[in-house]
């Protein structure tokens, strides 16, 4: 059942890099088939197999033979080791309850990888991306809670502490307010205000208390990322790095392992 998994995120990592070159040059996001970014000719189906053609091409448009990126590649592997992760953690065959979350786990991981591609290579997070996943992670939070009686007046409100919306909201409102504040104080020196609304779609999709361990991760690999480029000259002091992609790294993380890494974090200390 993972290879299923496996395959659909490569598949889905092909559309996820077409979507983020397409949202960059305002094109038509859906309809027209994809074609080389240098030649403008058309990419036959055949050559459009996910890592496939891009091994058999030997990493060159067969038309105008221009070098294909290394960032198709690596996309579609990384969406694809994602998705047999989400498989893995989430999805169960003969429980019919764990479809809707699976897929919308896909859907939210689909999204987030969208958006750590697109601030990697423009320094930007797609806003229309961003706002369309916050809105359909509420309706999923809402749907949970309330979505599953036939009437209003047949069962008792869920109480709110064990609902799948408060919590959301919760580590949304908290994330929000502390990376607002970095960025409304240091006049977005510190941090950008696209970040500030990001982590609201983080808190929607992880919740409360384990926003904390995402954020926590974020800050401790993006620290990391900085002092290996600075020490090889690859960035200065002064240099702008996106935090979106160390956000989300630090999201999937907290999604797939929390309690195994709070397990073994209170370990350390009984």
């Amino acid at each position: 059942m993972l290879i299923i998994f496996l395959i659909l995120g490569l598949i889905i990592g092909s559309f996820l890099n077409v979507l983020v070159y397409r949202i960059h040059t305002a094109e038509e996001l859906f309809w027209d088939r994809s074609k080389c970014p240098h030649c403008k000719k058309k990419i036959r189906w055949f050559d459009n197999i996910p890592v496939v053609s891009f091994v058999i091409l030997k990493f060159r448009c067969r038309d105008c033979q221009k070098k294909i990126s290394w960032q198709y590649p690596l996309v579609e592997i990384f969406t694809g080791i994602v998705f047999a992760l989400i498989g893995w953690k989430f999805f169960v065959l003969t429980n019919t309850a764990s479809w809707l979350p699976t897929a919308f786990y896909l859907f939210a991981v689909s999204s987030l990888i969208t958006i750590l591609v697109y601030d990697f290579f423009y320094l930007e997070i797609p806003g229309s991306v961003l706002w369309v996943s916050i809105f359909i992670a509420i309706v999923f939070g809402l749907y949970v809670d309330y979505g599953g009686s036939t009437s209003i007046m047949e069962v008792e409100p869920p109480v709110l502490l064990e609902t799948h919306i408060y919590p959301g909201v919760l580590a949304a409102t908290v994330a929000f307010v502390f990376f607002f504040s970095l960025s409304f104080f240091s006049k977005e020196k510190w941090m950008g205000m696209g970040d500030a609304y990001l982590v609201i779609l983080l808190g929607l999709i992880l919740g409360w208390p384990e926003i904390l361990l995402a954020l926590f991760l974020a800050f401790a690999i993006g620290a990391t990322y900085g002092i290996i480029a600075i020490a090889f000259r690859k960035k200065k002091m002064k240099s702008q790095v996106p935090f979106a992609p160390f956000l989300v790294l630090g999201t999937f993380i907290a999604l797939l392992f929390y309690p195994p890494i709070i397990d073994w974090y209170l370990s350390l200390f009984y």
